[in-house]
Formats: C-alpha cells, sequence, structure tokens
C-alpha cells in the first residue's frame, strides 16, 4: 500500500462523509430504523457508507472492504484490508450527544496501520501520516499538531469509559485502579482522547466489531499507545471470523494493567 496515497484519500473521504452527517444531524426529522441485531440505523449512516465505499473503491479497487453497513462484507475474510464504520456512535447520534465518530482504517497482516477518525459534531479530525505518527487537524486554520500519549501516574490515572454502554462490570475493573478522575465519550473518541493525553487508560468490557476499534486503534497506536485483550493483555488482532472483538483495554504504555 502506498500510505502517501492513502491518507489523503481516506482524509478526504472522511471529511465528505462528516458533512453529509451533519446534513441530517441538522434535519429535526431524521428517520431511525432499527438493525437484524436491534442497533439503531438512520440515512447518514447509509449516505456516509455509500461516500466512502464508492471513494475506496475507485481508489482501491484491489483491496477487500469491509463496512458496517453493507452485511454482505462480513462474510469475508481477508489479512489485508480496509473497514469502515461511516457512523460510529449512532445512538449518540440519535440523541444529539455529538460523541459520533466516522471511522476508516487500513489493516494489514492483523495490524491497523493507517486510520483517521473524524468527530464532526466536535470538529476533530485525528488521523495518521503516512509515516504512521497521529495527529490532529484544527478545522478552523488548518493546522496540524502531532498527538503523543501521556506519561501516566498510576496513582492517579484519567480513565475514559463509554457513554452509552458503561455497566456495572466496567465500574468494578476502573475500581481496581486509582483513578484521578474519569469521564464518559461516545463512539472511536475514547481511543483518541487516550492518543491525545486526555486520558491514561480506556477499559472496554462489552460487545464491539473491529469496524468500532480499527481506525482509533491505529491513531492511538500512531501516537505510542496500544489496545490489549483484556483476558491476556496481548495486542488487539484483527482479521478475526466474524469481525468480533473480545473485551479489550487501550492505554498508554506505563499504565500497570490489573
Amino acid at each position: 500500500m502506498d500510505f502517501n496515497h492513502l491518507v489523503p484519500v481516506i482524509r478526504q473521504l472522511a471529511l465528505e462523509a462528516g458533512a453529509k452527517i451533519m446534513e441530517v444531524y441538522a434535519d429535526p426529522d431524521f428517520e431511525v430504523k432499527t438493525k437484524g441485531d436491534a442497533s439503531p440505523v438512520t440515512e447518514a449512516d447509509e449516505a456516509a457508507d455509500a461516500i466512502i465505499s464508492a471513494g475506496l473503491r475507485a481508489a482501491f479497487p484491489e483491496v477487500v472492504l469491509i463496512t458496517e453497513e453493507q452485511a454482505a462484507s462480513h462474510a469475508l475474510t481477508a489479512e489485508t484490508f480496509l473497514i469502515v464504520d461511516p457512523l460510529d456512535g449512532t445512538k449518540e447520534f440519535v440523541q444529539r450527544r455529538g460523541d459520533f465518530t466516522v471511522n476508516i482504517a487500513y489493516v494489514e497482516k492483523g495490524v491497523p496501520l493507517r486510520g483517521v477518525v473524524y468527530a464532526p459534531a466536535k470538529e476533530r479530525l485525528f488521523y495518521t501520516l503516512p509515516d504512521g505518527t497521529a495527529v490532529e487537524e484544527s478545522l478552523v486554520d488548518g493546522s496540524v499538531r502531532p498527538i503523543r500519549v501521556a506519561t501516566p501516574d498510576n496513582a492517579a490515572l484519567m480513565v475514559v469509559a463509554s457513554k452509552s454502554h458503561r455497566d456495572q462490570a466496567t465500574n468494578d475493573y476502573i475500581e481496581k485502579y486509582q483513578v484521578k478522575d474519569s469521564r464518559s465519550a461516545g463512539s472511536s473518541l475514547k481511543f483518541c482522547l487516550v492518543a491525545t493525553g486526555e486520558a491514561d487508560l480506556y477499559p472496554r468490557l462489552g460487545r464491539t466489531m473491529e469496524w468500532d476499534t480499527a481506525a482509533g486503534d491505529a491513531v492511538l497506536r500512531g501516537a505510542g499507545g496500544q489496545v490489549v485483550r483484556m483476558d491476556d493483555h496481548s495486542p488487539l488482532a484483527y482479521g478475526k471470523p466474524g469481525w468480533d472483538n473480545p473485551f479489550f483495554i487501550a492505554l498508554a504504555p506505563g499504565v500497570v494493567l490489573k
């Protein structure tokens, strides 16, 4: 893969999809449907998926494309692929909480090497550069700043957890640590908050799919962080059968895992 070609393409597609999402978001009466797994889907999910899928297939016709909104792609298997969640955090979108993102990632041999996470309502854009390092771009002036995980203080950790899926098991896990403060956030923004040093630890004890995590994982890796399985603390791998993730922990190196 030519990353000098890939990165501008996925960045631009995320911005275009985000613009379409915000058009729908501004409509007070957008339609919400229910998918087979009982999760919500809106016209924004579908329109964003159409934009991203068309752009990726045109630019990289030889690369397998996995996307949440195209069930046929879920039956595919691949070691190298592009993976998309066109609107991660649909519950946040429906409830107009703003914590939703556009996620696009490129995975090779189980590792998410490059990715973009765009939170259009928050006007925050995170992505990996061609060299793999992570940045946040200002949509106000176009400036780009490198982002880096914090050096954690295990006696006073900053923790971020899911806004829509936080449960007692998550709270019990967080209580194992000495926590200075915790905050809730939706979608893949949680990975990015660890990547920028705004949080040290993000545990997820709940079902996620690879399209939920790959882009945020890539950004976090590019900022010096890591995502590991909760059961054995091995790196979270991609291209798994069915595209399901195990429980995982995103963290800044230096956090002593419990």
